[in-house]
């Protein structure tokens, strides 16, 4: 290890996806001098490279591939899309090394420093940096640190296979080839996003979930569309049913698939998909050693701004629980960088988050604030209002009538409680009910604001409408 004594900084962020580096450049701006540590060979973290980003590239292609395919109907033919696999591939790369290098201007702008290495806690002042192209480690010392590592794919030890035949959502982003036939274990977001790319470029996918539906814990009138539509695309779609070990034999996976009932079967495939969820990146780091409470599932504990039982150490994002989401994470670094410098924590707690959540598959499912099903649990009273994309112009004309609008309002004032949507483009969607929730707008409020005609905007509108029982292009609620 160089040197005796540590170099000492006032404070470091520990990864550069979307929570660390958020974090620095909001530190930056607020006048601190800040340094990055992450590991990776590109700013942006797993989202750019491994995650968000080049997954939507690939759904933006697949979900082209089945427009021009569907144009059929409309009297437009097309021929089968010929796919240049290596291409296609250096496209979507080109995408992620563009936006990471624009993160890396930025961090630049700020005279934000940024370390390539690995950073682990020696004491709670202390990083041991180990840089990851072999050269002698190094310590850091720092006042303050933002924890930012960010979380990675679960692999169950009984689908644990040497093999690259089994594959995590990383390598398969990678696009190694399009095999023939492709399980994709797991019917969570990335599991039928990933099924979804796959499939558009000519391969037979075969989907397995342990529990009873597809995106398990997702309102399932959500559900409902993308469910009978992915029936129609995938080769299978086999629910409550358990992978109980994969085998590989050359250029074949075989899969040993258990039914609820406990009927095994044997199925072959060209390669596997491992998607059944993510884990923090919380081990290996020394947070332990540094007086850092962890829960049982290896998420850091941390309070409302954000700050970690070590009072000087703060984590964001999908290391301390809640949605593993991008956008989270962001909203996470800011309240952490708004409370750097302010004690007690509650003096920057802003309220509860409104976090949307969005499954870019097609058709899209987006939602945010309380659902129905939380409403039932808790027995909390709700008026619910749902508008079919049928009654949407817009939707016609676009030949995608399978969407649909959901509101969940009180009651008694009509103050918009949650909302769901699913349909094409119902991430871009759904912005305007999280706005409207953290606004605490009514479907009055929202009703009448003129929505333009005509846009799938609509929908939110006739859908406040519908609650109050005015929905011009729907028949009115029944009276009790």
């Amino acid at each position: 290890m160089a040197g005796d004594e540590p170099r000492h900084v006032p404070l470091v962020v520990l990864g550069g996806g979307p929570g660390g580096y958020p974090a620095a450049f909001a530190a930056a701006d607020a006048g601190h001098d800040v340094v990055v540590v992450d590991d990776g060979p590109l700013a942006g973290g797993t989202c750019l490279r491994s995650g968000c980003i080049p997954s939507k590239a690939l759904l933006h292609v697949a979900k082209v591939i089945a427009e021009a395919s569907e144009l059929s109907g409309a009297g437009v033919m097309y021929g089968a899309p010929g796919i240049d696999l290596e291409r296609l591939r250096a496209w979507k790369d080109e995408i992620v090394v563009s936006l990471g290098g624009g993160v890396g201007q930025l961090a630049a702008g700020r005279s934000v420093e940024w370390i390539t290495a690995r950073g682990v806690l020696r004491d709670a002042h202390t990083l041991e940096l180990e840089p990851t192209n072999g050269e002698e480690s190094s310590l850091l010392g720092f006042d303050q640190l933002v924890l930012a590592t960010g979380s990675r794919p679960i692999r169950p030890s009984s689908l644990s296979c040497e093999s690259p035949r089994v594959m995590d959502s990383a390598a398969a982003l990678g696009l190694p080839d399009v095999p023939k036939r492709l399980l994709v274990v797991g019917g969570g977001y990335i599991g039928l996003e990933l099924g979804t790319v796959y499939r558009a470029l000519g391969c037979r996918v075969t989907v397995v979930e342990m529990a009873g539906g597809l995106l398990p814990g997702a309102d399932r009138d959500l559900v409902r569309p993308l469910a009978r539509r992915l029936d129609s695309q995938f080769e299978a779609i086999l629910l409550n049913t358990l992978v109980e070990s994969l085998t590989v034999e050359g250029d074949e996976v075989s899969a040993v698939l258990v039914s609820a009932d406990g009927e095994r079967d044997v199925k072959t495939f060209d390669r596997v998909l491992v998607a059944v969820g993510r884990r923090p990146n919380s081990d290996g780091l020394g947070l332990a050693e540094a007086g850092i409470e962890m829960s049982e599932a290896g998420q850091v504990v941390v309070d409302a701004a954000g700050r970690t039982t070590c009072d000087h150490i703060f984590a964001v994002g999908d290391l301390c629980g809640g949605p593993m989401l991008a956008h989270k994470a962001t909203s996470d670094a800011r309240r952490v960088v708004a409370a750097l410098d302010r004690q007690p924590a509650a003096d920057v707690a802003d309220g509860p988050q409104v976090v949307p959540a969005v499954v870019f598959t097609d058709p899209e499912i987006a939602w945010c604030g309380l659902t129905e099903s939380e409403a039932r649990d808790t027995g909390r009273a709700v008026k619910v209002s749902r508008v079919p994309w049928a009654a949407s112009g817009r939707a016609h004309s676009t030949a995608r009538t399978d969407g649909m609008t959901k509101l969940l309002c009180e009651p008694d004032g009509g103050q918009l409680l949650g909302a769901g949507i699913v349909g094409a483009g119902a991430g871009e969607l759904i912005a305007e009910a999280s706005v409207a929730i953290r606004a605490g707008l009514t479907a009055s409020e929202i009703a009448s604001a003129i929505h333009p005609h005509p846009t799938l905007s609509e929908t939110l509108a006739e859908a406040a409408e519908h609650s109050m029982g005015q929905a011009i292009h729907l028949l009115p609620r029944r009276r009790k």
